[in-house]
């Protein structure tokens, strides 16, 4: 059941902000790359772990580090929507940098 709450919330998540980005796409934008996602994580990290304070932390550590592939993804991206390539070029730029920087970023931690 705890499972089926956490997807429900999240697929909430997801929906609002997709019904937000037809009207404001900026504000979608924020929303989408707030950490939000992050903050539901956390707390259901510690409900499921509570007192660990030692997994807390290496989650924020690698969640701090994994803004680096994301912005990779999300500036590939943009520079192929600037070039007006089509949506699945862009997507599958953005994906291919972001596995690469995801290499780099499990390698280093």
């Amino acid at each position: 059941m705890r499972f089926a709450i956490k997807l429900l919330i999240s697929v909430c998540v997801i929906s609002i902000c997709a019904a937000i980005g037809r009207k404001l796409p900026t504000l979608a934008g924020l929303i989408a790359v707030m950490p939000l996602t992050g903050l539901i994580v956390l707390v259901w990290l510690y409900q499921d772990n509570p007192g660990n304070l030692s997994l807390m932390t290496d989650y924020t550590k690698a969640a701090l580090w994994g803004i680096v592939p994301s912005t990779l993804f999300f500036l590939a991206a943009f520079l192929c929507f600037h070039k007006r390539l089509p949506l699945w070029i862009a997507l599958c730029a953005g994906s291919a940098v972001w596995l690469a920087a995801a290499f780099v970023h499990q390698w280093l931690l």
